[in-house]
Parts: C-alpha cells; sequence; structure tokens
C-alpha cells in the first residue's frame, strides 16, 4: 500500500481542481440553501489546512472539497444580481445599450437599467430585450428610451434540468422580453469595433468566427452541423486559438528572423511568441471573452510562456492550474456546458499525448493521419457524458466528421474568414465571397454525413448521480497511476458501469408541474405527454424539457389533455387551473378517499386536507415517489 501511495504522490496536485469543482457542484445542486454562520472564516480556515505541509493528504482533501463548496456559497452572494419580481407589461424605461446580439430570426439589445425603474431592487439591472425589424436600431453606448415587457427568469422545469434562473444569475441577467417602442436619446459618443465590422462584413461566417455571436448559424445548418459532430466549431474555443496562435506565430517569426540585430541577442521565437500572444488577446476580447475562449486563452498563454522560459509546454499540471483560475474567478462555471466540455477534451487529450504516450508511426503522413484519429476519439471519449447530458444525442459518426470537416475549416475557411474580416473594412469582400462557397461545400459534406443511418443516437435523461459516476470514472483513469494492475482502468470501468446502470434503472415520471403550478403534464394510456394547455409563455422550455425527460421529439404539438368542468383527473392525482372549479369541486376532492393529490394553480390551503395539497415544482415517478424541484435559492 505505501509503494501505491508513493506512486499517487507525484500526481496529488492533479486532484486539486476536481476537488473544489466537486465542492462548487455540491452547493449549486443542493435543494435548499445551506445556512452556515461564520462562513468567511471557515474559509480562512480551509485555505490554512490546505497550504499547512504538516497536514496530511487525506484532510487535505477533505479541506479542499470543503473549501470548494464554501467559496461558491460566498461568491453566489456576492454576485447579488438583482431579481425582477413581477412581470412587467408595456413599462417604460430609460436605458444604456450595452451590447448586441445578432441571430438568424432578429436582433436583441442588452441594456442596461436602474433595477429600480423595474422593480427589482436596488443597483443596476441587465435586461435582454428581442427588438423588432420595424424599429429603429440603435447602436452600443447609446441611451434609449423604450417601452418594454419583461419577464423574470424561470426555475428549472425538472429536477436536475437546466436551470434558467441559476444561469441567468451568474451571468449578470435579470429579465428577458421584448421592445414594443424605442427611441434614441443620446447617441454613443464612439463606434463600437465588432459592430462596425459586422456591418462592414455581412457574414455570418465573420459573426460566428471572429466576432463570437453565437446564434447567427442558421437553425437548419446548426443541426446538421451538430450532426456531423462538430458543432464545437461555431464556438470560439481551443481549436480556433491553436489555428490563429500558429498563423500569427509564423507571420512574427519570419519577420523577426529577417532582423539581425534581434536574432543576435535573443531567439525570434520569443518576440513572435510575444506578438502572437498580444494578437489571440485581442481575438478573445474581440470575440466577447466566452468561457470555452477564456480558458482557450489561459491554456495558450502557459504554452507560450513554458515556450519562452524552456518548460514543458503541455501538461496535467498547466491544465489543473487553469482550471483552478478559471474556478476562482467564477466557481459556477462548472455548471456550464461549455466550460466542461473544454476541459474534458483538453484533460483526455494531454493524458493521452503526455501521460499515455502513444507510439507514432516514423512516416509524416501517416503520423498526422493517426494524431488526427486520436484526438478525434479522445475528445470524443471524454466528452461523451456531457454531450449526452446536456443534449440527450451523441453524434455517431463525429470521428468521420471532425477528421474531414476539421481540415477543410482549418486551411480554408477560417483563414479566409479571418482576412475577410480585416479587408471588409475597406469594402474589399472576395475572400468572404470564397469563403461562403467553401462553407456550402463543407456544408455538403455534412449534409451527407448527418443522412447517414443512425446519425444520431438519442439518449434517456442522465441524472447527476449517473454523471458524478462518470466523471469519476474519467478521472480514475486520468490521475490514479497504474502501480502492478491496472487500477485506473479496473475503477473507471467500475464508475462507467455504475453510471449506465443509473441511466438504465431510472424510471419515467408520470406526472410533471412548474414551479407556479401553471403548467402541468400527464403520461396517457400510450406513455405520451398530454398537458393542460397548448401554449405557454412564461413556461417555453417547460414543453420540450418534458418530452425529452420522457424519450419525445422535441418541438412537435403540444396535445391537450381534456378536463371535466374545469378538473384534470390523473389516477390518484387531481389538478385544477380556474379558480371556479377549484372552489366548486375543492370539499368533495377533500372527502373522495380514491384522491391522494391535489394541485391547483391557485394557492389553496385546509386543515382538513392539507396532507393532499401539493405545492411548488415537482415530478412524480409511477411508485408514487416525488421529487421537488428546488426553487428558493439565491437566485430564485
Amino acid at each position: 500500500m505505501k509503494n501505491w501511495w508513493k506512486y499517487q504522490s507525484e500526481n496529488l496536485f492533479w486532484f486539486v481542481p476536481f476537488l473544489m469543482a466537486f465542492g462548487a457542484a455540491l452547493y449549486f445542486t443542493m435543494p435548499a440553501e445551506p445556512y452556515i454562520i461564520g462562513l468567511p472564516i471557515i474559509t480562512l480556515g480551509l485555505i490554512t489546512i490546505i497550504f499547512w505541509n504538516k497536514i496530511p493528504n487525506i484532510i487535505r482533501g477533505i479541506a479542499l472539497l470543503c473549501f470548494g463548496f464554501c467559496y461558491a456559497c460566498i461568491y453566489t452572494h456576492l454576485v447579488d444580481t438583482p431579481k425582477l419580481k413581477y412581470d412587467l407589461h408595456d413599462h417604460n424605461i430609460n436605458a444604456i445599450v450595452e451590447s448586441i446580439d445578432y441571430t438568424p430570426d432578429g436582433k436583441r439589445l442588452y441594456l442596461s437599467v436602474r433595477a429600480s425603474d423595474i422593480r427589482a431592487g436596488d443597483g443596476m439591472a441587465r435586461v435582454r430585450v428581442k427588438i423588432g425589424n420595424d424599429i429603429i436600431m440603435p447602436n452600443i453606448g447609446d441611451n434609449v428610451s423604450a417601452t418594454v415587457g419583461l419577464f423574470g427568469m424561470s426555475p428549472a422545469p425538472a429536477p436536475e434540468t437546466f436551470d434558467w434562473a441559476r444561469h441567468a444569475y451568474f451571468n449578470n441577467l435579470t429579465a428577458t422580453g421584448y421592445v414594443t417602442d424605442l427611441k434614441i436619446i443620446k447617441h454613443a459618443n464612439s463606434v463600437n469595433l465588432c459592430e462596425f465590422i459586422h456591418h462592414k462584413s455581412e457574414s455570418f461566417l465573420v459573426d460566428s468566427l471572429v466576432l463570437g455571436y453565437k446564434n447567427m448559424v442558421p437553425a437548419n445548418d446548426d443541426v446538421i452541423w451538430t450532426s456531423a459532430g462538430v458543432g464545437h466549431i461555431w464556438s470560439i474555443s481551443g481549436f480556433h486559438m491553436t489555428l490563429l496562435g500558429g498563423w500569427l506565430f509564423i507571420i512574427f517569426y519570419f519577420i523577426f528572423r529577417s532582423i539581425p540585430y534581434i536574432t543576435r541577442r535573443i531567439p525570434a521565437k520569443s518576440p513572435a511568441l510575444i506578438c502572437a500572444w498580444v494578437g489571440l488577446l485581442f481575438y478573445m476580447c474581440l470575440s466577447g471573452a466566452d468561457t470555452a475562449t477564456f480558458r482557450a486563452f489561459c491554456m495558450t498563454t502557459l504554452v507560450f510562456m513554458a515556450f519562452i522560459f524552456g518548460r514543458s509546454a503541455i501538461s496535467m499540471r498547466n491544465v489543473a492550474m487553469v482550471f483552478i483560475l478559471m474556478f476562482l474567478i467564477n466557481p459556477h462555471y462548472v455548471m456550464q456546458a461549455g466550460f466542461q466540455l473544454s476541459f474534458a477534451a483538453v484533460f483526455g487529450l494531454v493524458w493521452m499525448y503526455d501521460v499515455v504516450k502513444p507510439k507514432m508511426p516514423h512516416n509524416k503522413i501517416l503520423k498526422i493521419t493517426y494524431a488526427s484519429v486520436l484526438t478525434s476519439v479522445w475528445a470524443g471519449i471524454f466528452t461523451a457524458p456531457f454531450v449526452a447530458m446536456h443534449f440527450g444525442t451523441i453524434p455517431t459518426y463525429s470521428i468521420m466528421g471532425n477528421l474531414i470537416l476539421l481540415p477543410i475549416f482549418s486551411v480554408a475557411i477560417m483563414p479566409l474568414v479571418i482576412i475577410g474580416a480585416l479587408l471588409s473594412v475597406f469594402g474589399i469582400l472576395f475572400p468572404l465571397n470564397w469563403a461562403h462557397q467553401i462553407y456550402d461545400m463543407a456544408f455538403q459534406i455534412a449534409n451527407w454525413i448527418a443522412q447517414l443511418p443512425m446519425s444520431v443516437i438519442d439518449v434517456p435523461h442522465i441524472s447527476n448521480a449517473a454523471i458524478m459516476c462518470f466523471i469519476l470514472g474519467l478521472i480514475s483513469l486520468i490521475v490514479i497511476t497504474p502501480y502492478k494492475i491496472r487500477l485506473n482502468i479496473i475503477l473507471c470501468g467500475l464508475f462507467v458501469i455504475s453510471g449506465v446502470i443509473c441511466v438504465a434503472t431510472t424510471p419515467k415520471p408520470i406526472f410533471y408541474t412548474t414551479h407556479d403550478n401553471e403548467l402541468v403534464g400527464f403520461i396517457d394510456d400510450n406513455g405520451k405527454l398530454e398537458f393542460n394547455k397548448s401554449r405557454a409563455s412564461n413556461h417555453f422550455f417547460a414543453f420540450n424539457t418534458w418530452k425529452e425527460l420522457n424519450n419525445e421529439a422535441i418541438d412537435t404539438p403540444n396535445p391537450r389533455r381534456k378536463h371535466d368542468n374545469g378538473v384534470y383527473r390523473y389516477n390518484n392525482i387531481v389538478y385544477i387551473q380556474k379558480f371556479v372549479p377549484l372552489m366548486n369541486n375543492l370539499q368533495k376532492l377533500c372527502n373522495d378517499e380514491s384522491v391522494d393529490y391535489i394541485v391547483s394553480y391557485w394557492n389553496i390551503d385546509s386543515e382538513k386536507c392539507a396532507h393532499k395539497i401539493l405545492r411548488g415544482g415537482f415530478i412524480m415517478y409511477p411508485n408514487g415517489r416525488i421529487k421537488y424541484t428546488p426553487a428558493n435559492r439565491p437566485w430564485h
């Protein structure tokens, strides 16, 4: 045992980011807000334990887990994003245009407004509103007066699903809505560079690959790219940073090589790397510094520093350091899909090339092909659990898609788009025209891949327990050093099998309701979902989320269940939405022994049948077990 632990001691630092992330994830997924007295003092004590050399590593590991939990709790209360208390209609506000988001369906403004003006408390609030084509479009920085409709953020429509309220809270977003009228009070004093390039280029490729607008790819095209396994190409991350960083380094390297005054004193690669880093910093700021973009920039920074100082450029330690840095900046990153997918792929690839060190062929062409296949396979394996959890599908032919399509983007589309974005400022558009022609050709290939049989595999809902098993399996594989027996592979297999069993044995709910009991869903005799209404603007995502949980195709019509004089009856559950049917039937339902549960849109109370009345959002399983949706956390 001592020898085994000695082998592990060399890699103990690799455990640090995972322990902190587990602690934060535990906090974010709790059903209720923990109440801890003296939390800042406890956190300082945990930091002392972590850095005290005489503390055993087991205790230090527990302290790291607790630190992640406490740090996430403190950070959450420090954020304190204003929350909209009531939905507003035809409400007048004065605001400043903070940014503009473009989509194929229209434009969305991000407005900075006083929170008190929208009844959301104190401070400044940030709202996102959709603007119609018939309204004069303002510029970033303009002071505007607008008539808006605003809606608060809804909690998750079901337990362990995407919580829009939490996501908005940590992205400083108070409300979403629409604009019915807008007047520009004062124009901005300067021109925004992103807006300038957007209007000059008029290309969704520039918007997506340079400016960081995530929703500019046509919706039908986006489905095809995702089915072909290359949907990640539209999120600026390590792929884009590596390409641009490599091009900039080569350009500046040859420039500095041609200056003898520099090359006699320092290697040309050092100033070339610094100039390339400045270019990447500009690219990150221009593209909006999204989570994946920032992670890639931090990782590239460490690699460049390693090259300059002659250290190992790619290592698990560097990846762990970037992980810790991003965690300290915002611990909620660990709950976001971009962060999880980025680091899952990077940890897997770095472990494979730095630790496993696969034997490469001597032939250069075979070496490049072999490395490309290994990269696609390993990145696909490590990201598969997160892709399945967040998107409910797994692209079957992602390896083929990456091997065929990524070289086209690397060699042709990305260079032309970067050059075209720069030249479009001067009215020169032919590089972008060529890029769009090549894009059409690549799209045809992606469409062919997407049309292959079983190109996309639908997977059941993955619970928190299941994803935890998958994560522990991958962590065991990369952080445990084999000694005599390959314990890392054994543990990985056991955890993955446990995760699969967990997914396979989790039953489907038979009844759903939102947190305000406005929308409910029933499972009919054929196993299909029926709703009490076909539309609900406040719960737009609930329809599709519940369909995914029931393994139904999303964006299909929402069939309405028939009611009996305003009373919806489902086995031993009764739901009533209207006030008059509630008053006419409540006493009878309370005395009805065949009714075990009563759910109503109205806040009802009755001493005689309080045990029957259910409130809040929840799902019910066939065995009668009820699982509630958290709706009383700081972000709700």
